[in-house]
């Protein structure tokens, strides 16, 4: 239960009003997580149950509401079950042979629009005989269905078992954080720094979840606040495979690390685990096509109180202005919500996500690049701008070709 949102698969629950998704979702469960009504609209806002369904492991449950609610709440209540998509990585929907129609083809499309892996719950199968002209069509789609009854019983037990079966190899085969850098046996060395941002009493969780992947991988792993890395690089015999820093002592870290030992940042590390790194590399580089006046975005998926000299609304537009030598126009955003907006952008510049699902982020992407925006994140902006990009690439040879290309092209 203590496995972050972040790792957990995402199963979004979709459908009309009243076609039981509330209830499914209690009986998947096995607990009161919704309410249930016989009134139409019960649920209003998206609904959260993080759960294990066996043997696939921790996944989360998303319920929503009808996709066919009416009126201003109403529109306001679908807005909110659209943008569920962007963080869903296997859904369900929830409907009867009575009622599929325009609604449950607009759900189908969206979910083979974003390469969402999906299942049909026909439910109430007590109460609506099945219609062979729709199982046919979607028997020919390839799409999988079960029948199901809340109240009788039947098919939740099935419903799981389509579930695992429809699971996305890619998410069962996620790739590393960083020990594919490291290798078994090696050492990597995470400097880590601690201001009044830092968690009292423990570490950020991208810090958390490095330390327990290089430990799941058998790498060996040291940890130390920057005041102490060079006296740790020091004492080491054999040199560390790989160092990786907090974004902000980027400067100082590199300027005592050996050009042989490669350095990143766990904001780096996230944008290859969570997000694109090679198409984040590419917005990076737009960096060099900002001038005074522009509109910058940053966007933060936490929604935490920035204090001090905060990274997202000090730091880093300090940095760009500086760079760019003229005032830029930057907007704060911060949590789920996106603006529609975008293409009034030049840049996005987005934090590591590391409380979401690569899911929602590079749905985000997606978006951006529809748009024709450039996107980054905090840790490739922050070497961008500090002139140690080269060095911040290092580990990732394929993203580091593209940046030499482009210096080369630019000289």
């Amino acid at each position: 239960m203590k496995t972050p949102k972040s790792f957990r698969l995402h199963i979004g629950i979709f459908g009309r009003r009243n076609t039981g998704k509330s209830s499914l979702l209690n009986a998947l469960t096995q607990q009161e997580v919704s309410i249930v009504s016989d009134i139409a609209g019960t649920t209003t806002d998206p609904v959260e149950k993080p759960m294990e369904l066996l043997p696939f492991g921790p996944v989360l449950f998303i319920d929503t509401a009808g996709i066919d609610d009416v009126g201003i709440i109403g529109e306001k209540r679908v807005k909110k079950t659209i943008a569920v998509f962007d963080r869903t990585d296997m859904g369900i929907i929830v409907s009867n042979f009575a009622e599929w129609g325009e609604h449950e083809h607009q759900l189908i499309t969206e979910f083979k629009k974003r390469e969402i892996p999906f299942v049909v719950a026909f439910n109430k199968i007590d109460y609506f005989n099945e219609d062979p002209n729709i199982t046919l069509q979607l028997n020919n789609a390839k799409i999988p269905y079960v029948f199901t009854s809340i109240s009788a019983g039947k098919g939740i037990n099935e419903l799981r078992q389509l579930l695992l079966q429809s699971v996305n190899i890619d998410f069962i085969n996620r790739p590393a954080i960083l020990s594919d850098l490291v290798g078994y046996g090696e050492a990597a060395i995470l400097v880590i720094s601690i201001d009044k941002e830092t968690p009292k009493g423990r570490l950020i969780l991208p810090q958390v979840q490095s330390i327990r992947d290089l430990l799941d991988n058998g790498s060996f792993c040291i940890v130390v606040k920057e005041q102490e890395f060079r006296e740790t690089l020091s004492r080491l015999k054999k040199p560390p495979k790989l160092v990786v820093t907090d974004s902000q002592a980027f400067n100082k870290i590199a300027a005592c690390t050996p050009k042989e030992i490669p350095l990143t940042s766990f904001s780096i590390l996230f944008a290859r685990f969570k997000a694109d790194l090679i198409e984040m590399v590419h917005g990076a580089m737009a960096i060099d096509q900002l001038k005074a006046g522009d509109k910058v975005l940053i966007a933060e998926a936490c929604s935490h109180h920035p204090i001090g000299e905060d990274i997202g609304t000090v730091k880093i537009p300090r940095w760009l202005t500086q760079y760019v030598g003229g005032k830029l126009q930057i907007d704060n955003i911060r949590g789920h919500d996106f603006p529609e907006n975008i293409s009034e952008y030049k840049i996005i510049i987005h934090c590591g996500a590391c409380m979401w699902n690569r899911r929602e982020m590079l749905t985000r992407i997606m978006q951006v690049r529809q748009a024709k925006v450039a996107i980054t994140n905090y840790g490739l902006a922050i070497a961008y701008l500090l002139g140690i990009f080269e060095r911040a690439l290092q580990p990732f040879p394929s993203a580091l070709d593209i940046y030499m290309t482009h210096k080369k092209n630019t000289l």
